[in-house]
């Protein structure tokens, strides 16, 4: 895929993998319908919903030219991780033409009508910036919660990707953890990747982070084991999981995590075996080990 004329207008296109997301989807359209600057192209990709999904999104696709859906299957179950990035594929490989920026967008989010425009400032200040999001919030109680992520990483909820740095990543990887290992793969490629902390990039997540499948238990030990696939230290998981512990579901939470990633362990689970990767993984985890340890917050 690649980038328009110099001087145009930059073209978006923005790719919507989703399967029984009937009760968010309408929200996530009023948003998005919403932007003073909407994308060039929204592709809705049902991955064999058995809900209303399907329907909300032909009609989404009737009512606004720039919409278009594309139905899958049903598999008979919810695939996340890889099956997330195969539905995904499947919207981008019906594009045709040049789009500056791709981004993979879930919906079940809601955020501000100068979204885009507002992340294409940032691109435009930073020529090197490969990825970027705003922060996600969750609704808890009367407020909302920061869902926790460093400034260096993008949240995989809304993803969006310079495509030129997209291509030259090599995309996404169809495996759990795939938002993990493109960070890294970029940073390996020279570029910078940052969720921005700003009003108008702020991203309302409407459920909680991984519990789409089945449960929120599930979620944390399918994270484990996505760390065990990425290559991920031991000591770093076990940081993460003692870190994690102060969310929901509290402490059970975070064990979940480094059981998930014993368990991929003990069952010799296959790993990322791109040359170079898991040595540079673990170098830049050792440094925010090390930051820990200082009392510093990593950035």
């Amino acid at each position: 895929m690649k980038t328009g004329p110099a001087g145009t207008e930059p073209r978006i296109v923005v790719v919507s993998p989703a399967r029984n997301e009937d009760e968010t989807l309408p929200r996530t359209l009023a948003a998005m319908r919403a932007q003073t600057r909407p994308p060039d192209l929204w592709i809705l990709v049902d991955d064999g919903s058995t809900d209303q999904t399907l329907a909300i999104m032909l009609e989404a696709a009737r009512q606004t030219p720039w919409i278009r859906a594309v139905p899958r299957e049903d598999r008979g179950f919810r695939a996340v991780g890889g099956g997330v990035v195969d539905a995904f594929y499947a919207g981008l490989e019906t594009v045709e033409g040049h789009y500056d920026f791709i981004a993979k967008l879930d919906v079940d989010l809601e955020f501000s009508p100068r979204y885009i425009a507002r992340l294409l400032e940032r691109f435009a200040e930073d020529p090197e910036l490969a990825a970027a999001s705003g922060k996600v919030f969750r609704p808890e109680g009367a407020g909302f919660v920061e869902e926790s992520i460093i400034d260096e990483q993008v949240s995989g909820a809304f993803k969006f990707y310079r495509s030129e740095a997209f291509d030259r990543i090599g995309g996404f990887v169809r495996e759990v953890m795939w938002d993990g290992i493109d960070f890294h793969r970029a940073r390996m490629e020279g570029y910078r990747t940052q969720s921005f902390r700003d009003e108008e990039l702020r991203i309302i997540h409407l459920r909680l982070m991984g519990s789409t499948d089945r449960s929120v238990f599930r979620g944390r030990m399918r994270w484990g084991a996505g760390q065990w696939f990425m290559g991920s230290a031991f000591a770093y998981v076990v940081a993460s999981g003692l870190f994690r512990m102060r969310e929901r579901p509290f402490v059970i939470g975070g064990l979940l995590i480094i059981a998930g990633y014993c368990l991929a362990a003990l069952r010799r689970v296959k790993r990322y075996d791109e040359p170079g990767f898991r040595a540079e993984l673990h170098r830049w985890q050792w440094a925010r080990l090390g930051q820990l340890a200082r009392g510093e917050r990593p950035s």
